[in-house]
């Protein structure tokens, strides 16, 4: 049983108010379908205590470096949701990232393509290396453990060719600096843009609650949408307000406004969502990685759908890597490496996405990288070493894929296949 149709069953029970749904939850809980609830308990405490230890890690200023920062893994670590959910994994998604950004950079600075041009050119970059991975794991039968770990060594040599060597390629293109580096909107726009978001948000509930309800279907209540939506209005009410104050410590300067990188992240996570809950590929992604075989027997076209998760992770590793470049305003040999790829996989998986496949959603990775982005930042407030940063990191990683086997077990003896 795939993951999409466990939650069209759990979510079908009656849950005629506040109360009985409440109690559906925490049986589902209890049967081992935690979701992100691991990530968003880890995350809240986080922040508590990070605020407690450090008053300036609420700042405004503070909060704009966390969304700059955490930008560029987020957006691969939405790329590699699709590839775990194959049960797969891509290990060259943080040079992947790299290479896109020299392809941007070299284009922009070195030839003098506009833009769009050079955007163009590192997506397009980024989707024939997804192609080429994908082919070679489907058509081949090579584990993409061992292809992606090949082209992580093959793109290191890559990125130095293209940096010629240890260069640093500035990227000073206004457009691009705008990603991720100095753009942001008024304090009127983000209002409207917060309006609008929270609108669309309950639209698209009673949008569905409607069309369960015509076709049959028992439906989430009311009160439980209003909960929702009312929780997500307060926390990103707070958010705007607070990034619009003024960060700029020069009079002459201001920097007030929700950055732009958030509507960027905002309509990524909203159109691969869309993606997987919405379309027949997205089920048949789960599908897939459920019962590679089964699906098969179903008629899904598996190496298919392999080969279009690779180029999706691939795509959005590029998109990362224009993040990148355009938070650093420049490329340098080392852009997609160190611990990019670590960060990228660990927030996947800390948001809940399972290393088995069949069982994760975009939001998870963009939980998983507010995890991350928080100890980073948190730690680096509170004058800890790297070291134990990366020891923390690590350890909440661990506890997360820990979390996944236990619950797996659990739903095993329950008799509830998370597949």
């Amino acid at each position: 049983m795939s993951l999409s149709m466990l939650e069209d069953r759990t979510a079908q029970r009656p849950s005629a108010g506040l109360g009985p749904y409440t109690r559906d939850y925490l049986a589902r809980v209890r049967g081992g379908n935690m979701g992100a609830l691991p990530a968003v308990l880890g995350l809240l405490t986080l922040v508590v205590a990070f605020s407690v230890a450090r008053p300036e890690f609420v700042t405004a200023g503070n909060l704009a470096n966390l969304l700059h920062q955490g930008a560029a893994v987020t957006v691969i670590a939405m790329g590699l949701v699709f590839v775990l959910l194959l049960g797969e994994i891509d290990l060259s998604a943080g040079f992947a990232s790299g290479v896109c950004a020299s392809v941007l950079a070299v284009l922009l600075t070195n030839y003098g393509f506009p833009w769009y041009f050079a955007v163009l050119g590192a997506v397009a970059t980024g989707a024939a290396i997804g192609l080429v991975i994908g082919l070679l794991v489907a058509k081949l039968g090579i584990p993409s453990f061992v292809v992606t770990l090949a082209a992580f060594l093959a793109f290191q040599g890559a990125v130095l060719l293209l940096m010629k060597g240890g260069t640093i390629v500035a990227v000073d293109d206004p457009a691009i600096k705008k990603i991720n580096f100095d753009g942001r909107f008024t304090p009127l726009q983000g209002w409207v843009l917060y309006g609008v978001t929270i609108a669309a948000m309950l639209a698209l509930h009673l949008w569905k609650r409607h069309s369960r309800v015509r076709h049959g279907l028992t439906a989430d209540p009311i009160s439980v949408i209003a909960l929702r939506v009312v929780t997500v209005a307060v926390l990103l009410g707070a958010a705007v307000w607070t990034l619009n104050l003024e960060r700029s410590k020069n009079d002459a300067i201001s920097q007030r406004g929700v950055p732009m990188i958030v509507a960027i992240l905002g309509l990524l996570l909203w159109l691969c969502t869309f993606v997987l809950n919405r379309t027949a590929f997205g089920r048949h992604v789960y599908a897939v990685g459920g019962n590679r075989e089964a699906s098969r027997r179903a008629g899904i076209h598996v190496d298919a759908i392999r080969i279009a998760a690779f180029v999706i992770c691939s795509t959005m590793a590029a998109v990362g890597g224009i993040v990148a470049a355009s938070r650093d305003a420049s490329v340098n040999p080392n852009t997609g490496g160190s611990n990019v790829l670590l960060y990228a996989v660990g927030a996947a998986v800390i948001g809940g996405t399972s290393l088995f496949g069949g069982k994760g959603r975009v939001l998870n990775a963009v939980l998983g990288g507010a995890v991350v982005a928080v100890i980073e930042n948190g730690m680096g407030l509170m004058e800890y070493s790297p070291g134990t940063k990366y020891i923390v990191t690590g350890v909440v990683l661990l506890l997360a894929a820990g979390i996944d086997a236990l619950t797996r077990r659990r739903a095993a003896r329950v008799g509830i296949s998370l597949h």
